[in-house]
């Protein structure tokens, strides 16, 4: 095996500045979520992709269909790669989740792998369905370069599985930004490199393109709103 895959986040959509949960929910992009993905496109223009994969939810697809369109290719859905359902909580913000359900969002900020909000999915939940979705893909594509736009906690969560993170810790280690890059190699399926990870350098030339020190939309240990787990 000699598989490139290109794991990319969906770009920006009406409810990133807000910070709500929208995992199951179907929210569009914005339009700064569209130049996301056609500035991506264009860095990915010559990478000759044989294939692209997404989430059937609109945001991912929509990016797919961006980034697909220099190729010459349809955009395959795969339903094990959507993002997490955060159950009631889906369209709240995280301070709103917090005052209606501080039990919750405890259990949740200790353990957000084994936990999983009522009507919702916990991240092992998540883990089972996206990585096999993944194996079925390399079978697929034994070689070749491979993109497949998905979501920022299945993202998170596959890469802890591939690389041997405690996946307890997906949401304090790892982020993910709007329509980031991530490059992950392949020689066998059970044998990944991580060769490029949340790479945003195709959004401008100079400024945006280096990410600030990571504050906001993280865990509450790491943006220090959750005086439990301090240092």
């Amino acid at each position: 095996m000699n598989t490139r895959i290109f794991l990319i986040r969906h770009g920006a959509t009406i409810l990133t500045a807000e910070d709500r949960f929208a995992g199951s929910i179907n929210v569009p992009l914005s339009d700064q979520g569209r130049e996301q993905a056609r500035r991506l496109s264009i860095r990915l223009a010559n990478e000759n992709l044989t294939a692209v994969y997404a989430s059937p939810l609109d945001r991912t697809m929509e990016t797919a269909r961006i980034l697909a369109q220099p190729h010459g290719l349809e955009v395959q859905p795969r339903d094990g790669l959507r993002e997490i359902s955060h159950g009631h909580w889906e369209e709240m913000t995280r301070p709103e989740v917090e005052a209606k359900y501080p039990e919750e969002a405890a259990a949740w900020e200790e353990d957000p792998f084994t936990f999983a909000p009522p009507g919702g999915e916990s991240g092992l939940a998540v883990t089972a369905r996206s990585l096999p979705a993944l194996m079925d893909i390399l079978h697929a594509h034994p070689s070749g370069n491979v993109a497949i736009v998905s979501h920022k906690a299945t993202i998170r969560l596959l890469l802890s599985s591939l690389l041997g993170f405690d996946p307890r810790r997906y949401r304090d280690n790892l982020d993910q930004s709007p329509a980031a890059l991530n490059i992950v190699d392949f020689k066998s399926p059970v044998r990944a490199r991580l060769t490029l990870f949340n790479d945003t350098s195709h959004y401008e030339s100079a400024g945006l393109a280096i990410p600030p020190f990571p504050g906001e939309r993280l865990s509450g240990w790491w943006a220090g709103t959750d005086q439990n787990r301090q240092m």
